[in-house]
Order: structure tokens, then C-alpha cells, then sequence
């Protein structure tokens, strides 16, 4: 399984270097942020503007966030932060091991998975769904706040600046995805696509146990191989949908399969690429994709 472990030489550090670090201001007196991911830090560096010092751990599109292991200098960036975000659902264990190895008064964490009620077990990509993000970018807005009060209306409006401009372009296609599409029957290659189908009304076919073992690492059974070749080769799904961050044979198989059928084939990645793409920049991207795809199929 896709697992994650603080290594030995991460622990000697804490056990180390770090003892006696507190959570200080940034540069310039900025509030100080640390995301475990870049899709987080994304949305936090435009809600918190010039008033906060962002930096996230994990930003290459190359690195798996479920198996990623720490180093020393990220125990060190997370003990220097005051305000940590972490995605939780047993999506990033290693910053929770990091934070709790090196307790520091003052510091806030906020945990997407607490924060929207999804609990281990549960789908860890929040990021996908549309309405996680509303309230994730509240509740980084009500922290931000917390800490500087006497920013509290420049806060505020930060995030009504991103939610009415940054996210204009990516709410109008989910919006239109949702009217014109809703309904057509999909397949997906792992589980991330859940969330953003269930927000566009797209009717995912794919067995569920075969979305989950593909998104943990584990083996999808026979049966659920099964089913996707005939939905596949009968047409029964009108868009596969394609992790290109998480292709094993079998996905690499299936996605080959129905490109063959005919069946358009939509990539998207589990974290933003380029690296530097925002938040906004990098779904809309991927929706006007997903779009095109689905009118495509529907004039088949």
C-alpha cells in the first residue's frame, strides 16, 4: 500500500536539532504557513496575500504525496511555522509524525480531513470537491484573521477577491459541465476523480473497490477488471478519466483499451502541474479538458 514513514535520520533530528524551536513570524513579520501539499499552499498564498510567508513541502508533480518521506529540512520548516495545514485522511501521516514529534506552543494546525468531516478510510482528494475548498478557504481566512486581527478586513477580503475573481473561470465550467453533462456515464482510473464527479453530476460506473485499491496501491480484484473491459468494449462509459500521476498495469491497460474503443481519455494529475500552476489555473485547465472530451462523446 501507498504508506508513508519518518525515517530514522528525520527522527534523530527531531529528537535533536529541533528541540526548543517555536513557531515564529516570517519575513517582514508575515505570519508564517506551511502546507504539507502545493494544492493547499496554492489557495493559502492567495488568500493570505502580503501578509503571510507560505511554503509548502511537497510541490513536484513527480513525488507521491501518499509515500512521501521527510527530510531534516522539512521537520525544520515545520517546526518554524505558526499556522500548518495538512490534508489528513491518512493522505499525509508523515506531517502529523513531524508536528507531534515537536510540540510548539502557539501553533495551529488545520486538518482539511477534521475540517470537512471525512474520516480515515474516507477519500483523502478534498481538493477535488469543489465544496471542501469553499470551506477549507474559510477556515484558512478565520485562522488567518485569528492570528493578525488587525488584518481581519484585508483577510476578507482576500478571499472574496479569490472566490469571485481567482475561482471565476473554474466555477462558470463546473457550473456548465453540471447543466449540460449531467448524468453521462464515466469511468475513472482511481479515486480522485470521486469527488469533482459528484460535484459535475457525472455518473461514475466504475466499481468503487477498484478506485480505492488503485488509489492505496493495492491489487484490483479480477472481478472489477472484469467489469471495466465490458463497460469499455461495450461503450457503457462515454469518458475514462486518467491519473497520469498513478498508472499501474492495469490502469495503463485499461487506459490503452479505451483508447482504442474510441472512448476519449482525459488526464488529470493528483497535485498541480506545472509545480508553479495555481490552484485555479491547473483545474480549469483540467475541466476545459474534461468538457471537451464530454461533448465529444455526446456527439458520437
Amino acid at each position: 500500500m501507498r504508506r508513508a514513514v519518518v525515517s530514522a535520520a528525520v527522527a534523530v533530528v527531531l529528537g535533536s536539532a529541533l528541540v526548543g524551536c517555536s513557531g515564529a513570524a516570517g519575513q517582514g513579520g508575515k505570519l508564517r504557513v506551511v502546507a504539507a501539499e502545493n494544492v493547499w499552499g496554492s489557495i493559502a498564498s492567495q488568500l493570505g496575500g502580503g501578509r503571510v510567508d507560505v511554503t509548502s513541502v511537497i510541490v513536484s508533480p513527480a513525488t507521491d504525496p501518499h509515500d512521501y518521506e521527510p527530510n531534516a529540512a522539512d521537520a525544520r520548516t515545520l517546526a518554524g511555522a505558526q499556522l500548518v495545514i495538512v490534508n489528513g485522511i491518512g493522505y499525509d501521516p508523515w506531517a502529523s509524525k513531524l508536528l507531534a514529534a515537536n510540540p510548539v506552543n502557539g501553533r495551529e494546525v488545520l486538518t482539511v480531513g477534521d475540517l470537512v468531516g471525512v474520516k480515515p478510510g474516507g477519500n483523502p482528494h478534498r481538493w477535488y470537491s469543489p465544496a471542501d475548498v469553499a470551506k477549507v478557504s474559510a477556515a484558512i481566512t478565520k485562522e488567518y484573521a485569528r492570528f493578525d486581527r488587525k488584518d481581519g478586513d484585508y483577510f476578507a477580503a482576500r478571499k472574496q477577491r479569490f472566490e469571485g475573481r481567482a475561482l471565476a473561470r473554474y466555477k462558470h465550467l463546473i457550473a456548465s459541465i453540471r447543466r449540460t453533462y449531467r448524468d453521462v456515464p464515466m469511468g475513472a482510473s482511481e479515486s480522485i476523480f470521486v469527488p469533482l464527479a459528484e460535484a459535475l453530476g457525472l455518473r461514475l460506473l466504475t466499481p468503487p473497490s477498484f478506485l480505492k485499491a488503485i488509489s492505496e496501491g493495492a491489487d484490483p480484484t479480477a472481478r472489477d477488471k472484469t467489469t471495466i473491459d465490458r463497460q469499455i468494449a461495450r461503450h457503457e462509459i462515454r469518458v475514462w478519466v486518467y491519473n497520469s500521476q498513478n498508472s499501474t498495469p492495469d490502469v495503463a491497460r485499461l487506459t490503452a483499451a479505451a483508447r482504442k474503443a474510441g472512448i476519449p481519455v482525459v488526464t488529470i494529475t493528483e497535485t498541480p502541474t506545472p509545480a508553479s500552476a495555481s490552484f485555479e489555473d491547473w483545474q480549469s485547465r483540467q475541466l476545459a479538458v474534461l468538457a471537451a472530451a464530454l461533448g465529444k462523446a455526446k456527439r458520437r
